[in-house]
Formats: C-alpha cells, sequence, structure tokens
C-alpha cells in the first residue's frame, strides 16, 4: 500500500496543564497579609466614594488609574507583555476573569451601598471559600490534618465573630436583605475569577495578567460611567477615590503574585481574616477622622471569634511547614 493511501493516525488532545505553586511559601504568606489589610481598609473608602458617585464611575476610576500605573511600571521596567506571549494565552479563559472580576466589582459595591462596611466584608468572605474548595477540587490541592483542624476553628470563630452581626441582618430592612443577595453573588463571581487567574499563571505572569484585565475592565464600564460627575468632588472624596484606586492595583498585585507562590486554598484561608481587619479600621478611623460610617460594636464574644479566626488561619497557613519538618525528622531517624 502505498505512503498516500495509509490512514493519519488521529491526533489526541493533550489536557490542559494546571498550574502549580512556586512553593515559595514565606513569600506567598507576606503577599498575602498585604492583601489583607488593603482589601480590609478598602470598603471604608469605597463606602464614602459611593455616596458621591454611582457605582460605575467609580468601578472605571479604578480600573483605569490602575490600567495607567501598571503600564507604566511596566513599560519603565521594559516587561509589557509582547505579541509573541498574547497570541500564546488561552483568550477565552482571559474572557472567564475579566468577565467575573467585572461583574465582582459592580456588584460589590452595589450591595456595600446597600449595606455597610462590616456586613459586607462578612458576605464576601463566601468568595475566598469558594476560591478555597475550587482549588481543592480542580488544582488538586491537598490539606493536612493539621489544616483541616485549623479549617474547622477557622469556621467556629466566624460562627462566634459574627453571631452579633448576622443576627442585625435578619433584622434589618428590606434592602438589607436585597444588599446581601447581590453580595453572594459577587462573591460567586470572584472564586470564578480567582481560579481562572491561577491557571493564566501558566501563561503570563501575574502583573502582565492583572494589566489586560485592568484594561479590558476599563473600556467594559466606559460606556456606563459618568466622568463628568468627577468634578463636583470634595478633596476628602478625591481622597478616598484616588486610595481606591491605588488600593486596587497594589492589592490585585499582591494577591495575583502570592497565588504564584503558594496554594490557592492556603491563600483563601488567610483572606478569611479581612473582615476583622475592616471592623478594627473603622472603630480605629472613627476616633479621628469624622467620617459618615458608624464603628461597629465588637462584644467579649465577637473579640473571642476573632482571636479564634487568626488562629484557624494560622494553623491552615503553617500545617504545610510543619508537615514537612515532621516528614524531615522520619528521614534523619531513618538515616540515624
Amino acid at each position: 500500500m502505498s505512503l498516500e493511501n495509509q490512514p493519519t493516525p488521529l491526533r489526541t488532545k493533550q489536557p490542559m496543564k494546571l498550574h502549580e505553586s512556586s512553593g515559595r511559601w514565606r513569600l506567598g504568606l507576606a503577599l498575602c497579609l498585604v492583601t489583607v489589610f488593603l482589601w480590609g481598609v478598602l470598603p471604608i473608602a469605597l463606602k464614602v466614594s459611593v455616596q458621591a458617585l454611582d457605582v460605575y464611575t467609580v468601578t472605571w476610576f479604578r480600573f483605569s488609574l490602575s490600567f495607567g500605573i501598571l503600564f507604566g511600571v511596566l513599560g519603565m521596567r521594559q516587561q509589557l507583555p509582547s505579541l509573541e506571549k498574547l497570541r500564546g494565552i488561552s483568550w477565552k479563559l482571559l474572557a472567564i476573569a475579566t468577565g467575573f472580576l467585572a461583574v465582582n466589582y459592580a456588584l460589590y459595591l452595589q450591595g456595600l451601598a446597600l449595606t455597610s462596611p462590616a456586613n459586607a466584608q462578612v458576605f464576601i468572605q463566601l468568595a475566598p471559600v469558594l476560591m478555597g474548595l475550587g482549588a481543592i477540587a480542580i488544582f488538586k490541592e491537598r490539606y493536612t490534618l493539621h489544616q483541616w483542624s485549623g479549617l474547622g476553628i477557622l469556621t467556629l470563630g466566624f460562627v462566634v465573630f459574627f453571631h452579633e452581626q448576622l443576627q442585625t441582618v435578619l433584622a434589618a430592612p428590606r434592602t438589607y436583605l436585597i444588599g446581601n443577595i447581590i453580595l453572594v453573588v459577587a462573591a460567586v463571581a470572584w472564586a470564578v475569577y480567582a481560579l481562572a487567574q491561577k491557571q493564566l499563571l501558566q501563561q503570563l505572569s501575574s502583573s502582565n495578567i492583572m494589566l489586560l484585565l485592568y484594561g479590558i475592565c476599563t473600556l467594559l464600564f466606559l460606556p456606563f460611567s459618568s466622568p463628568s460627575q468627577l468634578l463636583t468632588l470634595t478633596p476628602l472624596e478625591w481622597g478616598m477615590l484616588i486610595f481606591c484606586g491605588l488600593n486596587t492595583v497594589v492589592a490585585y498585585g499582591a494577591f495575583a503574585e502570592s497565588l504564584a507562590h503558594w496554594d490557592a486554598s492556603k491563600v483563601s484561608a488567610i483572606l478569611a481574616t479581612t473582615p476583622i481587619v475592616t471592623l478594627v479600621s473603622v472603630w480605629v478611623i472613627s476616633l479621628g477622622i469624622p467620617l459618615p460610617i458608624a464603628p461597629e460594636q465588637l462584644t467579649v464574644l465577637a473579640v473571642i471569634g476573632a482571636m479564634l479566626v487568626v488562629t484557624g488561619s494560622a494553623a491552615i497557613a503553617l500545617g504545610k511547614r510543619t508537615h514537612s519538618r515532621r516528614k524531615l525528622g522520619q528521614f534523619w531517624r531513618k538515616s540515624g
């Protein structure tokens, strides 16, 4: 039989390789803590901003400022993505990450406008929980027994910490209920974005990914925004809005980079402490700065819950280190 008549072998589609962390967990932890602090204080500035501007204008400004800053920094460092790299990325995955991030930004602000900073941070915590579960299911990440115990302590801490807040939500007006439903949808959207972001790290650096996300989202929100409203802002409102933009580029940059070095399931556990930063920040700022935000009243039970949350998060974050030391000790005992 001639070569022309021989059947060509079928090409099997290669499965997509999943992203693996670099293993530099200390760097990942440090970056994650930066994100926690910045996201913890962000709702305070956002609450002031949405009282002066509509949701879409605030979101457009945050994305446009973040894009401008990151573009300038990467341009000076000669680290802008090349056309060759852009051709090699999964545009479908990028579209998923961009779309769900945009939905999260818009819905979170809507929910925040209808509720309060502390309440918004309670419900948005569904996001890192879903991200952690998704990372275990999709990226095959694993918890040690020590870390599962930490997750149990973390969950108990949240139940105790937010006992009073949840009671307030149940007794709140209808607008609070609608706002909380919006926040839950925003949390789901963020979890999808975060998992897509982690997989995109297979193809681009975290800074290049964020540059594309910021640029595309700026264009998406531009038709719905009203930049002329910026001319009516007071100095305080301008300061809060600029802080929101700077917060975006630094916090999301640190978050994206933390996913490159640490497991997403462990990053999500540390992010779970963000509401505590928010509550403490509102209380501290209210002592010296007259903002239109009432501080939350923390009871002894809430303080105990906060301590449990921090303890559980630390157990999850450091569990892998403890596990590795145990294996190292077993190796030396066998060698001896």
